[in-house]
């Protein structure tokens, strides 16, 4: 918003848009993206099919020409193609499109009438994880048309990722810490963990959103060596590790914690050069702080003071 008085008649704007603000919308962008679609928000939402159909607002009001631009291997696409009121295009990292962008054999490709144009090998994205793959596609394909393939290339090429989002904060003595405070749901803490090709050491826990943790325990348990919890979902997390059927020979420890301080503390302790400490709580900052920005930037500080 700080922005608009800057603006002019042909600059685009971009915006991310939360299921409260779609809520009370009653218009839509030209080209809107849905990602993926998992529980978030429930303490605010009537229910989980609320929060479904809340999402149908960034497309469903848009003028003719809009596009829509869908996530082929998330359960929830087909329900929003069918109200669509525009045309549909996809991305996928693990089926075929037409038309949109996919990835296949470690290839992007863009797919049109025309047939296959191959934009970039997938493997020299810079940032990490498979996550961050479904976002470039995601975004080569919501640009098509206003921005040519080679720029596309080199953005992914170049870009080397913000604040709280995977962030490489310092390593001290072989340990590199990690500021992943965007984690506020279980889906992205899953994402991150899965960036590594190591067994992390993950710190956990924060305000209470009421969404699943079962989801979560698997890759826990499949990606972490040391859990240290924190916060009012630190029991649900906890809970749904305990329970869950590869925890009992994981090998998987798990610590308590009563503040980041602490967190940080018996993270260090536990770590040993060539360790990986991640923040990615998987749930929302307000317990302890007024958002995931803040929790970040005190972690940060924590990592950078220590001795």
């Amino acid at each position: 918003l700080c922005e608009i008085p800057d603006t002019r008649e042909n600059d685009v704007a971009v915006l991310e848009l939360s299921s409260f603000q779609l809520h009370s919308m009653k218009c839509s962008p030209d080209v809107a993206v849905i990602t993926n679609i998992s529980p978030n928000h429930l303490d605010k939402h009537k229910d989980y099919q609320d929060y479904i159909d809340a999402k149908r607002a960034i497309y469903e009001n848009q003028k003719p020409g809009g596009r829509l631009v869908l996530n082929l291997d998330d359960g929830h696409a087909e329900y929003y193609r069918q109200s669509a009121p525009g045309t549909v295009s996809w991305f996928s990292d693990k089926n075929a499109v037409k038309p949109g962008v996919m990835c296949r054999d470690g290839i992007i490709y863009r797919v049109s009438e025309a047939g296959e144009s191959r934009i970039m090998d997938a493997a020299d994205i810079r940032l990490p994880g498979e996550h961050n793959l479904l976002n470039y596609l995601a975004a080569f394909e919501a640009v098509s048309g206003m921005v040519g393939d080679e720029i596309c290339r080199l953005v992914a090429m170049r870009f080397a990722g913000v604040e709280h989002r995977l962030e490489n904060v310092r390593v001290l003595r072989g340990v590199t810490y990690i500021n992943d405070s965007i984690g506020t749901s279980p889906t992205r803490t899953i994402a991150g963990l899965r960036s590594f090709d190591q067994k992390v050491i993950l710190i956990a826990g924060g305000y209470d959103k009421h969404i699943p943790y079962e989801p979560l325990a698997p890759e826990i348990t499949a990606h972490v060596k040391n859990l240290v919890l924190m916060g009012s979902t630190g029991p649900r997390i906890e809970k749904a590790v305990r329970e869950c059927d590869g925890f009992a020979g994981s090998g998987l420890t798990i610590l308590h914690a009563d503040s980041m301080q602490h967190a940080v503390e018996l993270a260090r302790g536990a770590a040993k050069p060539g360790d990986v400490v991640s923040l990615s709580p998987a749930s929302a900052s307000f317990d302890l702080y007024p958002n995931f920005e803040v929790r970040g930037r005190d972690y940060k500080n924590i990592v950078k003071n220590l001795k």
